[in-house]
């Protein structure tokens, strides 16, 4: 009963944030969403639609965290910055959208700065581990 009670809720709030950030992605091709907004949502909405993630899934518990609590505090910070009347539009074309079981958008910009992220974060590991293991064994007394 519990458990049952925990997966309808747990579908609810998925399908709630589908609809979320197809509004978020909405909310930012509306031209009266203010710019700064703008800025903010076009970050949300393009890395929630990027098909990499920054974490990727298999890696232990960090894996989700972008899906279960980045993505939802981006999108509720998103909703924040948004006036009420353009984020009730954009919930309703984002239903729409749904219903028409259209696919969801893809971002290749989002993409492609997240493989920039790995790309950096893997020369800075080299780096450290050829400072630490390769460079940092040579014997002080060449240097005198």
């Amino acid at each position: 009963m519990i458990k049952n009670k925990f997966s309808q809720n747990f579908k609810q709030k998925t399908g709630n944030l589908k609809i979320e950030v197809l509004a978020v992605w909405f909310a930012y091709r509306d031209s009266r969403t203010p710019w700064y907004a703008k800025v903010w949502l076009a970050l949300v909405a393009g890395y929630a639609f990027s098909p990499i993630d920054l974490i990727p899934d298999f890696i232990p518990i960090l894996g989700y965290l972008d899906d279960f609590i980045l993505l939802p505090l981006g999108v509720l910070l998103a909703i924040k910055l948004v006036p009420k009347e353009v984020m009730d539009e954009s919930r309703i074309k984002a239903k729409d959208w749904i219903d028409q079981r259209r696919q969801k958008p893809k971002n290749f910009t989002v993409t492609i700065l997240i493989v920039l992220i790995w790309i950096l974060i893997l020369i800075i590991i080299i780096r450290y581990v050829l400072k630490a293991f390769v460079f940092g064994k040579r014997n002080p007394k060449t240097y005198q």
